[in-house]
């Protein structure tokens, strides 16, 4: 599958995706990358934050299992968990089928920045090469 180029990355590859704005600031989509779940292998159990949870860049806001290993989520940007892909729970499997769609994990809301939020995070041809190197 190609990396979308309408998102940016993290080198724990996890994607963030804008979503818009809200009354609190921007909301931000995140999801792990096909090369993450291509590598986890079929996924059986996701682990999500609560609704409400402040997180960091960088910090660990769940997890995903599969038949071969568990592995950390990383919140790709500070803010507040807007909202859970509750589907997850009794679907987990829906990661390795689309994992930049319907495989979707948590959308944060990220306050008090002007403009894009994500635009620390690697872009697509950057991230996409992290990819082949490894």
């Amino acid at each position: 599958m190609a990396t979308p180029d309408d998102r940016r990355y993290t080198d724990q590859h996890e994607w963030a995706l804008v979503q818009g704005t809200d009354a609190a600031g921007s909301v931000v989509r995140v999801g792990i990358t096909d090369h993450a779940q291509d590598a986890l292998g079929d996924i059986v159990f996701v682990q999500l934050p609560a609704v409400g949870d402040e997180v960091g860049p960088g910090t660990p806001i769940g997890e995903v299992e599969s038949t071969k290993s568990v592995s950390d989520v990383y919140a790709p940007v500070a803010g507040v968990v807007a909202a859970v892909n509750e589907a997850l729970t009794d679907a987990p499997e829906t990661i390795n089928a689309d994992p930049y769609g319907a495989g979707w994990l948590v959308d944060i809301t990220v306050s008090g920045t002007a403009g894009d939020p994500t635009a620390q995070l690697l872009d697509a041809a950057a991230y996409q090469a992290i990819v082949d190197a490894s």
